[in-house]
């Protein structure tokens, strides 16, 4: 008899997923199988849930893209990795390594690429298979629920501020201090920015301010662009983690001439739109960027930030049977860091 895994499975967009027993999967040519032991709670899983995107997720679908845990059996071809390494399965699944994306150093756009959770079995699930050649090296005594979120908010966040192009010593504003938001402040620290942080709740704001921000502005009370113009002269750089439409317009507004707002935030649906002033984009020589996940080499970089202790998730183990009200905490905004399911 085949061996069955405990998972939670999409199997209609915007139904609940179910808790089931499913085929433990069979790693192919080049994958390895992976016993699970945390997967973060991504804002992505719930667009994907809830069909924000197109095209749609493969039904039926196991989300979740940011989990790690050991490996347990290798494909044919696997010869760099062995049984019983700490590895972490980031959303880009994998990418073809042959157009000019990827040569470029931008596999993170190819056309080809696949992605953990959305068209590829993902990570709530005792065991999930995975592209050898795309998965992240982990340290052998790794703490896998605080390296969860840096698999993809980490990751996203560190590329979203070396987009921004700002250096050392230049003021960034992280814009929503969520899940990826209060990674971000960190990572932009770390990095040798000094930080600004928005967001519309004081909470949040706090937790900023605590984990290095020098500035704090509730967007919600005050106007954020005009306190950052007239305190600081604006910043050099700012990414946009939250999903407000507003918060990516307010972004602009924020920058000194010739700076750089990076998107990450995804809005979805209907609300996937902004405006944003055209002059003032031309006559200050502002740069406006999409920044997507992370290249293999971010996620290394991103990786070691944390396991040098420079990054910590703010993070709450939960159990995977609830992670129906875990998407129902996130649609209502009361998530404060990061949810992590345990599966091991």
């Amino acid at each position: 008899m085949k061996k069955t895994m405990k998972a939670a499975v999409l199997h209609k967009i915007g139904d609940k997923l179910r808790i089931e027993q499913v085929p433990v999967p069979e790693p192919r040519r080049g994958d390895v199988l992976i016993k699970v032991t945390a997967c973060g709670v991504c804002h992505s899983d719930l667009h994907a849930i809830d069909g924000d995107w197109s095209p749609l997720p493969n039904l039926p679908l196991i989300p979740g893209h940011e989990a790690a845990g050991h490996i347990v059996g290798l494909g044919e071809g696997v010869s760099d990795l062995k049984v019983g390494d700490a590895v972490g399965v980031p959303w880009m699944y994998s990418a073809c390594g042959q157009c000019e994306f990827c040569f470029a150093g931008m596999e993170t756009i190819c056309k080809a690429g696949e992605a953990s959770g959305y068209t590829k079995p993902g990570g709530y699930a005792e065991y999930m298979v995975a592209d050898a050649a795309f998965v992240a090296r982990l340290p052998k005594n790794a703490d896998f629920y605080q390296l969860a979120p840096i698999l993809c908010a980490g990751v996203t966040t560190y590329r979203g501020l070396k987009r921004t192009n700002a250096r050392p010593g230049q003021w960034v504003a992280v814009v929503g201090i969520g899940g990826l938001g209060h990674i971000a402040v960190q990572y932009a620290k770390a990095m040798g920015y000094r930080v600004a942080a928005v967001d519309v709740a004081d909470e949040k704001l706090r937790l900023a301010k605590k984990l290095g921000a020098e500035l704090a502005v509730n967007g919600r009370e005050k106007n954020a662009p005009q306190v950052l113009q007239d305190k600081i002269g604006g910043v050099h750089g700012a990414i946009v983690t939250a999903v407000a439409p507003q918060a990516f317009e307010q972004a602009i507004a924020m920058l000194r001439p010739a700076g750089t707002v990076c998107y990450i935030g995804l809005p979805g649906g209907d609300k996937d739109a902004i405006r944003a002033s055209i002059s003032a984009i031309t006559n200050w020589e502002l740069s406006v960027r999409g920044s997507n996940v992370g290249t293999r080499l971010d996620l290394a970089e991103a990786v070691a930030f944390a396991t040098n202790g420079l990054v910590t998730a703010r993070i709450k183990k939960v159990p995977l049977e609830q992670v129906n009200a875990i998407f129902d905490q996130m649609r209502a905004g009361k998530i404060l860091g990061r949810m992590v399911l345990k599966l091991a």
